[in-house]
């Protein structure tokens, strides 16, 4: 499923009553057992206005599934992911403390080769559910 990740995806995204972002991301070998993740897109807030946004992450091939890193020089943990089989596709959670806020994470792999993000983030300052669907990219 790791190796699977590498190149080029749509995305599409949505923040509950807050965004939405339409765009692309790239996964990129860095070194063995790590890919580089690029997103880039047309952010539009719930009030219309619309603006670029990008965002970069390490993933790092961990036993049984994943590690997300934030792209910091030296990479800091985001979280860790065990994948697991779940009827025809693989999935898998976790939760992060970025303090005060909690981001629990699900990945969930597709039998049609996409998958799934979302992070449902509670706290005093955020509270929001972020759900990105990825699509390989054509061409």
């Amino acid at each position: 499923m790791f190796d699977r990740l590498e190149g080029a995806w749509t995305l599409e995204r949505t923040i509950e009553g807050q965004a939405a972002m339409t765009g692309t991301a790239v996964f990129t070998p860095l070194a063995p057992g790590w890919l580089k993740y690029r997103e880039e897109g047309r952010i539009r807030l719930a009030d219309g206005k619309e603006f670029d946004g990008h965002r970069e992450y390490l993933f790092e091939r961990a036993p049984g599934g994943f590690s997300v890193h934030f792209a910091e020089t030296p990479p800091r943990l985001f979280h860790a992911i065990a994948v697991v089989r779940d009827g025809d596709a693989l999935a898998g959670s976790a939760t992060h403390l970025c303090t005060p806020d909690t981001y629990d994470s699900s990945y969930r792999f597709l039998a049609d080769g996409g998958f799934v993000i979302r992070h449902t983030v509670h706290g005093p300052r955020k509270d929001y559910l972020s759900a990105t669907v990825f699509r390989r990219r054509e061409g």
